[in-house]
């Protein structure tokens, strides 16, 4: 079985012992630091959303290949600067690190000259790490209400609970503040924990060495 359809498969399995349509998850395939040669056996074996870190790399070879398969949907699930903003709402159909004010503002603009409006979630720092982005649990509200009066399109929320430690509670907390929020969209899990996202309500999961391999490789 390839490394895809096994990832496909725990994917079906998580959402059906939670009662959750497997179709209900995006799987989103992290191809940040893996070359077009990497990404192509995905495409061909029918994968069609994927995730990058930064800008310029995606710009360096996303162009070529949505050439040939334009249906792919990029996520842009790294941590986004203000002045890379018009190149993020020109290259990516979601962005998954929305977490400030300044990032509000440069992406309304820029998405009012590109006339392109990207799927928007907002980066939560569950676990109120001082080395991560995502905005604070107490100023989700306010930032959410920003983001809809800018006109963003605001999907869901995204977060990485604190590594090694038990997901599970990260994860069912971001679900209460969605819900408290009004937002659908869970972006939450990676390859050591989608399955426990997938049980809890992740709709995406952000998916890397499971699928590639180590980084880089």
């Amino acid at each position: 079985m390839s490394s895809l359809a096994t990832v496909q498969a725990a994917i079906a399995r998580a959402a059906r012992s939670a009662g959750r349509a497997s179709d209900a998850v995006t799987l989103i395939a992290v191809s940040k630091t893996h070359d077009a040669d990497a990404i192509a056996p995905l495409l061909k074996a029918g994968q069609r959303e994927f995730g990058e870190n930064r800008v310029q790399e995606a710009a360096a070879k996303w162009p070529d290949l949505r050439a040939e398969r334009p249906d792919v949907v990029l996520h842009l699930i790294g941590q986004l600067q203000s002045n890379k903003a018009e190149d993020a709402v020109r290259l990516f159909d979601v962005i998954h690190s929305l977490d400030r004010v300044s990032l509000i503002d440069a992406l309304a603009r820029a998405q009012d000259r590109e006339g392109h409006r990207p799927r928007c979630f907002i980066q939560v720092n569950i676990g109120d790490e001082p080395q991560k982005s995502g905005c604070v649990v107490a100023e989700l509200p306010a930032l959410l209400g920003r983001a809809r009066n800018a006109g963003l399109d605001i999907v869901g929320l995204m977060a990485i609970p604190p590594a090694t430690v038990e997901p599970a509670p990260y994860f069912a907390l971001l679900a209460k503040l969605a819900r408290e929020e009004g937002v659908n969209g869970l972006s939450m899990g990676m390859s050591s924990d989608f399955e426990t996202a997938v049980s809890i309500g992740a709709t995406h999961v952000r998916v890397g060495s499971a699928l590639f391999g180590a980084r880089g490789s």
